[in-house]
């Protein structure tokens, strides 16, 4: 019988031991994890983050278009996941540098004169068309040589990039959602919250900057995008001299991203 006893107690210690070695791993692994999402996005522990909200241009009063506003809550929750805090302000409203705060801007050239500054001073290759008269080339992206244009609710593209001033290593990123409508905005914020992991072991702590697009969006909202290309190189250099005009891109080879 003692014996019996003293199977069943080395049984339960040996159970307690499995379950609190489990245990630990498992937060060992969780908060690696969290790390690393920190690392990528900047954000350590009771940090302070910058959210830059655009305003609609469709409306005369200041206002956020709605799929912005989805925009801004799935940043919010990524930061929330971080532990770190997020401070939100206007596009007219944010008058300071970059390098100190993760920031996160969303909106186009055309209703964020925050992403006006970034583009002008980090992403020289881009040219986005901001006329509000209808044509062609309404909101199209030009990206070094190549044009690209929308399709309203078929066709739409966005940039998605991460980028950092300087060789400091607590150089907090700027994240920029340029897109050609406001539902790419949304698409591109959706974008990053899934493919994070993936990004941070393709660049790390790097700048990148990738043209998305949006397909069929009056059907499928923000959930079908597709990675047109990595447009790093290109965007940040010089606009080529201008020669002969380059068509249009419509269709190009793109790689399917959950």
């Amino acid at each position: 019988m003692n014996e019996d006893v003293r199977n069943i107690v080395l049984g339960l210690v040996a159970a307690g031991i499995g379950a609190s070695l489990g245990w630990i791993a498992r937060t060992y692994l969780w908060k690696r994890k969290v790390r690393r999402k920190q690392a990528f996005f900047g954000l350590p522990d009771n940090s302070e983050s910058l959210l830059v909200v655009n305003r609609d241009p469709a409306t005369a009063e200041p206002a956020v278009h709605r799929f912005d506003v989805f925009a801004l809550l799935e940043l919010s929750a990524l930061v929330k996941d971080c532990g770190a805090h997020v401070q939100v302000v206007t596009q007219d409203a944010a008058h300071q540098g970059f390098g100190e705060r993760t920031e996160f801007c969303v909106g186009g050239p055309g209703s964020n004169r925050r992403m006006v500054a970034h583009m002008a001073a980090m992403l020289p290759g881009v040219r986005v068309n901001i006329d509000p008269e209808p044509g062609p080339d309404r909101g199209a992206f030009r990206i070094g040589a190549d044009l690209y244009r929308m399709e309203p609710g078929i066709t739409e593209y966005v940039l998605l990039a991460r980028l950092t001033a300087g060789e400091r290593r607590e150089t907090r990123p700027v994240f920029l959602f340029c897109g050609q409508r406001a539902i790419t905005n949304q698409a591109a914020t959706r974008y990053l919250a899934r493919n994070h992991e993936r990004l941070a072991r393709k660049y790390g702590s790097g700048s990148f900057v990738l043209l998305l697009k949006v397909v069929n969006s009056q059907a499928y909202g923000p959930d079908v995008v597709e990675l047109v290309a990595d447009v790093t190189k290109p965007a940040q250099s010089p606009l080529p001299t201008p020669s002969e005009p380059t068509p249009p891109k419509t269709q190009k080879k793109s790689h399917r991203a959950d």
